[in-house]
């Protein structure tokens, strides 16, 4: 029976870990001052994960998701002062089980994009922003008791299309800012070998033919959210974060997906380049 891909229900779980330190610095948009304020945030998460690779197994691993993540942005005096740049830097593990329980993996992925926004200034408190992101991932899924083929390597790259809300608001004259980013993968290309060939095949034998592949929609239906909310505290900016992270590929009659929901946490600070 063919599995039908679709993205899981949102979780709602509360975020009960705070670790971090980085740095962050408003987004004004029309000073020549703000192309020298840059944003820096680390955060750190802990949330669930949901792992699937038919060339390993035809059974969905679900386990627990540790992850993180690296941002800077910064506004650019290109076009006029309206185009930021972002930086984002990602490393999450996890470790899943079966549902019978009997079987475990773990898994890594290691992602880094550059992207490039222009702003929407919609109201002084509210923005919008759009762009491209160059998106790169590799990494790996181990099978625990699998003998000939216990591994599985993931390696793509993609351009994507990118979207961000920024709302600053006040409660009761509390500042507090919201940010949502969404990013779809609209072409790239990406690694896999075909159902049932070995790696020593393709890289001892050198049966290639194949092995990359051109990924669009049809065939990558992926997608990286990101929802944030910056609350100031004393001298630094405590930032609580919720990542839905859904990657699922169709490639070479292999199968894949991983979800992941992961709440994070992180401690940013302003800082100024100076010349």
């Amino acid at each position: 029976m063919k599995r039908k891909r679709q993205y899981p229900l949102l979780l709602l779980l509360p975020m009960l870990l705070l670790i971090g330190s980085g740095e962050i610095a408003a987004q004004e948009i029309s000073t020549d001052s703000v192309t020298r304020n840059i944003t820096r945030a680390t955060l750190y998460g802990i949330g669930t994960a949901n792992v699937y690779d038919t060339y390993l197994s035809p059974q969905a691993y679900k386990g627990i998701d540790l992850r993180i993540l690296r941002e800077s942005s910064r506004m650019t005096k290109w076009w006029n002062g309206n185009l930021s740049r972002q930086t984002l830097f990602q490393v999450d593990v996890g470790y899943t089980h079966n549902r019978v329980d009997n079987n475990n993996t773990f898994s890594g992925l290691m992602n880094w994009n550059y992207g490039l926004h222009y702003n929407f200034p919609v109201t002084p408190r509210f923005r919008l922003l759009t762009g491209a992101v160059l998106d790169l991932n590799g990494g790996f899924v181990y099978n625990l008791r699998n003998g000939n083929n216990p591994a599985s390597a993931r390696a793509y790259a993609n351009i994507d299309a990118s979207g961000m809300a920024v709302w600053d608001l006040r409660i009761r004259n509390y500042p507090i800012t919201l940010r949502y980013q969404l990013n779809v993968p609209l072409l790239g290309a990406m690694f896999s070998p075909h159902y049932g060939q070995s790696y020593y095949e393709i890289f001892v034998v050198g049966n290639t033919g194949g092995v990359v592949q051109f990924t669009a929609l049809h065939n990558n239906p992926s997608l990286r959210q990101l929802l944030s909310a910056d609350i100031p505290l004393c001298k630094a900016t405590l930032r609580l974060a919720w990542m839905w992270d859904a990657q699922q590929s169709a490639v070479n009659g292999v199968r894949t997906h991983t979800y992941s929901h992961v709440f994070m946490a992180g401690v940013v600070k302003k800082f100024v380049l100076v010349k």
